[in-house]
């Protein structure tokens, strides 16, 4: 295939309200041929479809309830998602999955909206995408007690060890690599090579997590050049394989 695909980016949030044209279009001009959105709540879902609705060839929408968005109101939260999802098709379930970095406070509803969401999605065959941060172990070991043979997804922004990769691409899962790969203290320089192609895919997490030269700075689809060009380099692969097999990979993953 020859385009990228970015499986995560937020691109429907205010960050972009001012030069979301001009930012697409440096997308397009760098080979981004599909950007995945995310959902995050119910607060975000009508952005998210506004983007899809102007850019129907280019965005893709998803739906679920992020983990930080897990509050008191999370039983009205999760009707708004089974009811979005009864209503059309949507690419996966997501963002989806458990944070303990900025709240410990719903920790244990955080892990049952998360399953119930799994649930979700095997029931009308999608793939889920998986939000840990913090809580990287813990919710493989959920995933492992949900893997009926046919859950498939991704596990976003993914920053683990070897190890923890291994236990992902046992349960079938993709790992989703990010501007963390470009990070000189990141850790992916001890994964990836071990890897190869065929369990990732490739997001940027926009407006989040800007690769190097652009870290601290807003991030945007058209950086995930950069993005793959550090895979390449630690994969040891020529950058036209890394678009066609990460390409092939989030094709297959999310049905496009």
């Amino acid at each position: 295939m020859s385009y990228w695909i970015d499986t995560h980016a937020h691109i429907y949030l205010g960050e972009f309200d001012a030069d979301r044209d001009e930012m697409l279009q440096r997308a397009t001009q760098n080979g981004v041929g599909k950007i995945l959105m995310p959902n995050i709540d119910s607060g975000s879902v009508d952005a998210m479809l506004r983007v899809e609705e102007a850019y129907p060839e280019l965005c893709v929408p998803m739906m679920g309830l992020h983990p930080c968005s897990v509050k008191d109101d999370v039983e009205k939260q999760l009707y708004e998602v089974e009811n979005r999802l009864s209503k059309r098709k949507f690419a996966a379930v997501g963002e989806i999955g458990t944070d303990l970095y900025w709240d410990k406070t719903f920790w244990e509803q955080q892990k049952e909206a998360f399953t119930i969401q799994v649930n979700l999605a095997r029931k009308r065959n999608l793939p889920v995408v998986i939000h840990c941060r913090e809580t990287l172990d813990e919710t493989i070991d959920m995933v492992e007690q949900l893997q009926d043979g046919n859950l498939a997804g991704v596990f976003h922004c993914f920053t683990g060890n070897s190890e923890q990769a291994g236990r992902i691409i046992g349960l079938n899962f993709y790992l989703g690599i990010g501007g963390v790969a470009t990070f000189k203290n990141g850790g992916l320089d001890n994964v990836l090579p071990g890897i190869g192609l065929d369990n990732i895919v490739l997001e940027t997490d926009s407006p989040y997590l800007a690769p190097v030269p652009h870290r601290g700075k807003r991030n945007e689809p058209s950086y995930l050049v950069t993005i793959a060009g550090r895979v390449a380099q630690l994969t040891n692969q020529p950058i036209e394989d890394v678009m066609s097999k990460t390409t092939e990979n989030a094709r297959k993953l999310f049905s496009l």
